[in-house]
């Protein structure tokens, strides 16, 4: 059957508060059986399902240290996936699940892919997309996305927080400050506040 990915319309939304519904969560546990697998590799645990019309057209996961590719976050993965199904790099009927909140080199791939919605589960407040700079919902862009944050939140961080937990030994900066990166309230749009320390005074003269 072949899988409508590009409908004769652009979707242009802002960022949405809406409650999670069974369908939203039955994809994210897709999405985490995936980071669980990525898991398993010794890969951040991230995974991600695209999906159009209540069918899963593609899947992916982390796999940088595999491939040994900067690129190959979970959401470029199936993307591209998706993608190359289709046919078209259009991917404007399509919803894509991620169980953390995307990287702006990711937010931009969804963007160029005028992908339609996006649905995330907890949020990386030191290096999200969304938290930091707003990205997929700027109306300045060409396209923007239906963004739903916080869907299995509690579950998609804490598969972070017990992968970072047993890498203490590892990379260090992986594991500072995954409290804040994967837990919490955060801010779409919003700009970060200088800390205290940054805001000194120029010298006189």
């Amino acid at each position: 059957m072949k899988v409508d990915f590009c409908p004769g319309h652009i979707v242009d939304s802002n960022f949405v508060e809406e409650p999670e519904s069974i369908n939203d969560e039955f994809f994210m546990r897709m999405a985490l059986d995936e980071a669980k697998l990525a898991y398993e590799k010794g890969e951040v645990p991230v995974g991600a399902v695209l999906v159009v019309d209540g069918t899963v057209v593609a899947r992916g996961r982390n796999s940088r240290e595999a491939t040994g590719d900067p690129t190959a976050h979970a959401e470029v993965v199936a993307l591209r996936e998706g993608a190359g199904a289709a046919g078209t790099w259009r991917l404007g009927a399509a919803t894509l699940y991620v169980t953390k909140e995307p990287c702006v080199m990711c937010a931009g791939s969804m963007v160029n892919a005028r992908l339609k919605r996006l649905v995330y589960g907890c949020p990386d407040e030191k290096g999200g997309a969304i938290s930091l700079y707003g990205l997929l919902t700027d109306r300045r862009l060409n396209h923007t996305v239906e963004v739903l944050r916080g869907v299995l939140e509690a579950e998609c961080a804490g598969l972070l927080k017990d992968f970072f937990s047993t890498r203490r030994g590892g990379r260090a900066d992986e594991g500072v400050g995954l409290e804040n990166r994967c837990g919490g309230n955060s801010t779409v749009g919003s700009n970060p506040t200088p800390s205290a320390t940054e805001k000194q005074k120029k010298p006189e003269g």
